[in-house]
C-alpha cells in the first residue's frame, strides 16, 4: 500500500487529521527516563516514543519523527530507526513521515533517499525543493513513498524568500504549482504549509486541488485550528496532516505522560472533527 493510500485510509477509517510529531527532548522527558549517567540516550528516546507512539496511534493520520531530535544524541539514530520499526510492526496502518527536509544534488540525493525509505523504513520524508527538480528525481522514484516539500512554512522568517515575486507571482505559489503539475506524475507529492499563514493555505489549496498538506504551527506557534480547516480541507473534509509535537508529547511530565498525550490527541482530533 503506498504513503497516500495509507493516508487516505486514516482520513476515512480513523475519522482523525491529526499528525503526531515525534521530536523527542530528554530534559522534558518524565524522570523515570532520566539517567544522568548514561551517555547513550538511545534507550530512552526509543521508550518514550514508543510509549507516545502506542498511546496515541488510534488518534493519528501519521506519525512524524523528526530526525534532528534523535542524531543529536549518542544511539539516537538506532533509536530511530527502532521506533520506525515498531510502529511499522505494531501500527502498520499508521504511515510513518520522516521530517529530514533533505535536499542535494541528485547523487548526495539518492543516498538520502536510501536513508529516508530503505534504512529507516518511513513512509514518506519531508524535503526542500530550492535546489531544483534533479534534487527531488531520487526521491520520487520512490513512487509508492511520499515526497512532501516545503512550500510555506510556519516560522516568521518564512516571508524572507518564500513570499518574493518571481515572475508576477510570490515563490511559495511557484513551488506549489510547479510541483503539483509538474513533478506529481506518480500522485505521491504533499506539501509543507505552515497553520500560521491561513490565508496562504487557501491560496495554496486553490493551486493544488486534492493534494495533502502538512500543517505544522498548530498550539506552540499559535496557529488556529479552525482556520487551518475552513481553509485548508478539500471537498470531502480531508486533506489534511494537522500536526502536533510538543503539545502531545509533553501534555505530562508525571507518571501518566502516555495517558495525557492520548488526551492530547484526542482532544486535537476532536477540535478539528468540530470544523470538518
Amino acid at each position: 500500500m503506498t504513503f497516500i493510500e495509507k493516508l487516505r485510509n486514516r482520513w476515512h477509517e480513523a475519522n482523525t487529521l491529526v499528525c503526531v510529531g515525534l521530536d523527542p527532548d530528554p530534559a522534558k522527558f518524565p524522570d523515570r527516563f532520566v539517567d544522568g549517567d548514561d551517555p547513550d540516550a538511545g534507550e530512552a528516546l526509543f521508550a518514550f516514543c514508543r510509549d507516545i507512539a502506542d498511546a496515541t496511534a488510534q488518534y493519528a493520520c501519521a506519525f512524524k519523527p523528526q530526525i534532528a531530535y534523535f542524531a543529536a544524541h549518542n544511539g539516537g539514530e538506532a533509536a530511530l530507526q527502532r521506533l520506525i520499526a515498531h510502529i511499522n510492526g505494531m501500527h502498520p496502518e499508521v504511515p510513518v513521515i520522516l521530517d529530514a527536509k533533505r535536499g542535494d544534488i541528485g547523487s548526495t540525493a539518492q543516498q538520502y533517499a536510501a536513508e529516508a525509505f530503505e534504512r529507516f523504513g518511513a513512509d514518506a520524508v519531508t524535503l526542500n525543493p530550492y535546489m531544483g527538480r534533479d534534487s527531488a528525481v531520487p526521491f520520487l522514484e520512490y513512487n509508492d513513498r511520499g515526497c512532501i516539500f516545503l512550500c510555506h512554512t510556519s516560522n516568521p522568517g518564512a516571508r524572507d524568500f518564500q513570499e518574493l515575486d518571481v515572475g508576477g507571482e510570490p515563490l511559495y505559489q511557484r513551488i506549489a504549482r510547479t510541483i503539483a503539475c509538474d513533478w506529481n506524475a506518480d500522485g505521491n507529492c504533499a506539501l509543507v504549509v505552515g497553520a500560521t499563514f491561513p490565508e496562504e493555505l487557501k491560496v495554496i489549496r486553490g493551486i493544488v486541488g486534492e493534494m495533502p498538506l502538512l500543517i505544522p504551527g498548530v498550539g506552540a506557534q499559535g496557529g488556529d485550528v479552525e482556520a487551518v480547516v475552513r481553509n485548508g480541507k478539500t471537498a470531502d473534509g480531508t486533506g489534511l496532516m494537522i500536526n502536533s509535537s510538543r503539545g502531545i508529547l509533553y501534555a505530562s511530565r508525571g507518571e501518566d505522560y502516555a495517558e495525557a498525550a492520548a488526551n492530547a490527541a484526542c482532544e486535537l482530533r476532536d477540535a478539528i472533527n468540530r470544523h470538518r
